[in-house]
């Protein structure tokens, strides 16, 4: 067994072991082959030399990302474990846009990095993944962004009108007002993004439209952002009816999660059928993104792991 001190200067010791060393716990079960302790600004580490050097590296980067964003989450500690800090730590194309009194809309993991690269360099775009991965979110910051810098005259959202366990026509009003609530984390992310009287404005104009898929069919969409939301819910020939809607100067962005698939069970979902027909074509780009990407409550990802190991 070797042994390894280390002194933690120029940074603030709570940023990076948590109140009430909460940040440090969670730490050390990422590291269970190595007894880690901490005394003020100077840390000991004991186990082999294999692990001691694995976790100096980690611990750089967990100071990185503190020097670069002033925070560090037990999020953030996950995923610069498991995942590749070179990517997680990139700052080039971090920033989207500045959205709502400021806000800053970024890229916030190496998969939604990919997003926002690969759509600059292709014209059609699936992103594919669980819940809380930020897929949606993303998505809507590029189309607004491209809105914004007039590389389109429009932006279209449109997501298939299936109900995820409940009946549309039990709810009130007419066919806009029954898909709203099944819009509303569009409506989220472009309240973040666009100032709610110029997205009044937008919507009433054309400029941005929300509309279910059926509405889709004989129409060219052209010089255009065009988002389809929930995929996994298309069947295929709806799949397909969308996808040759493209026009000139056009930009798809395909989202879904193939785990919460609301089809009949006859039905087959136009998102799987579509992702192993498309897949050869190289001006297609998919983008995959999965646990390592949830920007939600770290129990969300607990979630997500134990439904796929069960299934």
């Amino acid at each position: 067994m070797s042994e390894k001190k280390i002194t933690l200067s120029n940074i603030e010791l709570v940023k990076l072991f948590g109140a009430n060393n909460k940040k440090l716990d969670k730490i050390r079960s990422l590291f269970p082959q190595l007894k880690i302790i901490a005394r003020g600004e100077n840390l000991k580490l004991m186990g082999s030399i294999v692990q001691i050097r694995y976790f100096e590296q980690k611990l750089t980067a967990f100071i990185n990302h503190i020097n670069q964003y002033n925070s560090l989450t037990i999020s953030h500690i996950e995923r610069l474990v498991e995942g590749d800090e070179k990517e997680i730590l990139k700052t080039k194309d971090d920033v989207i846009l500045h959205g709502q009194n400021g806000k800053v809309i970024k890229a916030r993991t190496a998969n939604q990095r990919k997003m926002v690269q690969e759509i600059s360099v292709k014209d059609m775009m699936f992103a594919i993944g669980p819940a809380g991965t930020g897929k949606t979110y993303t998505a809507v910051a590029i189309a607004v962004k491209a809105l914004k810098d007039r590389e389109i005259k429009r932006i279209i959202f449109t997501r298939p009108a299936v109900e995820a366990g409940e009946n549309l026509g039990f709810l009130p009003g007419d066919l806009k007002e029954k898909l709203d609530p099944y819009m509303q984390p569009i409506y989220d992310a472009l309240f973040d993004m666009i100032p709610i009287d110029r997205l009044n404005e937008y919507v009433e104009n054309g400029t941005i439209q929300i509309a279910p898929l059926a509405f889709m069919r004989g129409r060219t969409l052209d010089k255009a952002f065009v988002i389809l939301d929930e995929g996994q819910n298309t069947t295929e020939p709806q799949m397909k009816m969308f996808l040759t809607r493209m026009g000139m100067s056009a930009k798809f962005i395909i989202t879904g999660d193939e785990s919460q698939i609301d089809l009949p069970k006859h039905q087959k979902s136009g998102l799987i059928h579509a992702k192993n027909t498309l897949k050869g074509i190289k001006d297609i780009s998919f983008i995959t993104l999965d646990a390592k990407d949830v920007i939600r409550h770290k129990l969300v990802k607990q979630i997500i792991k134990a439904y796929k190991n069960n299934d």
